[in-house]
């Protein structure tokens, strides 16, 4: 845990003593295709195996593991030494890639644990979500069945549900990745009406809980299936306790992104709030700033694609990168009573 003395901003001037505050991070990463090398049965994931398209032999495995978990291992450690408390994650092929994912010497240490339910993606990749239970407190996990208005075609992830005590106050963290641009907005859309169907759910439930909606949405976040369907909002005072705050409105107008296409940034990877987690009374846990996690390592220096984030493969080429996403974080606070 971290403490902040924000004196200016945070201390109250009708006390002579300064307040004390614990700062907490969550993430989301879209970890691009972490696959093991053994098939899974019923599952297309022949591209990556040994004899696939790709050539995924254990010393790519390893180099991938070895990237992801540098990755994540640095999150949120210039603001905390243990990094975010919970990491959502998206395309990760099982458990058990997300256990050899934690064995890295960058992760061995921080003691997440897992949160992973096979889902019916075709080729096998699947949400996932870890935390770190001396901060979250696992109390009940679901996976909802996306299901995308009937259409087999792109029959893709679910809604990765996970809820407890964070910080010692109800939350629900919804983990996402939602139908690709290969299919039309519609799919996107009914994606993002479920999940709003999802949060009113808990909320009528649990009233007064907070709500976390992460990860690749595969829409900016004005677009309809974020700002309509799901109902994300750009400006925080027109959020009500139960609607939802989308900070990456802002941060996508201000030219920076989580991929590029065509040279152009798009922000699919978003962390989304209700109400309940703005405001000033930090005597609950509530919403400081976001962040892309962004360092010049993780881009490519020279040729096409130059500036565009370093993936795994480019044109059917190793490059031994990182992913074709950019990580996403929030920063809470809480008085410290």
């Amino acid at each position: 845990m971290f403490f902040l003395s924000l004196l200016l901003l945070l201390t109250t001037v009708n006390y002579a003593q300064e307040k004390k505050y614990a700062l907490y991070s969550v993430a989301f990463y879209n970890v691009e295709n972490l696959f093991d090398t053994i098939h899974d049965s019923g599952k297309n994931d022949y591209e990556y195996l040994p004899e696939g398209q790709n050539k995924w032999n254990s010393m790519k495995y390893q180099a991938k593991l070895k990237n992801m978990s540098e990755i994540l291992g640095f999150l949120a450690t210039d603001k905390l030494p243990m990094g975010p408390a919970i990491i959502g994650l998206s395309e990760v092929e099982n458990r058990r890639v997300l256990e050899d994912l934690l064995k890295q010497p960058a992760l061995a240490n921080r003691g997440y644990q897992i949160i992973h339910q096979e889902g019916p993606d075709k080729r096998g990749i699947d949400c996932a979500f870890l935390y770190n239970p001396k901060f979250f407190e696992l109390q009940e996990t679901k996976l909802v069945e996306n299901s995308n208005m009937n259409d087999t075609v792109y029959k893709t992830r679910g809604f990765l549900i996970a809820s407890g005590l964070f910080a010692g106050e109800k939350c629900h963290f919804i983990v996402n990745h939602w139908p690709s641009r290969g299919a039309a907005s519609p799919v996107r859309e009914w994606a993002g009406a479920q999940v709003r169907v999802l949060k009113d759910s808990l909320l009528a439930a649990y009233p007064g809980s907070k709500i976390f909606i992460m990860g690749d949405m595969n829409d900016d976040p004005m677009d309809k299936s974020m700002s309509v369907s799901l109902g994300a909002k750009r400006h925080a005072d027109k959020v009500g306790p139960t609607d939802l705050y989308n900070p990456w409105w802002n941060t996508l107008k201000k030219g920076t992104g989580t991929l590029m296409y065509d040279g152009k940034w798009n922000l699919f990877d978003q962390i989304v709030f209700n109400g309940t987690v703005l405001g000033t009374d930090r005597s609950t846990l509530k919403y400081l700033k976001n962040e892309i996690f962004r360092r010049d390592f993780m881009f490519q220096k020279e040729g096409r694609y130059k500036g565009n984030p370093l993936r795994t493969f480019g044109s059917g080429v190793w490059l031994n990168g990182y992913s074709d996403h950019l990580p996403v974080l929030i920063y809470l606070v809480k008085e410290i009573q």
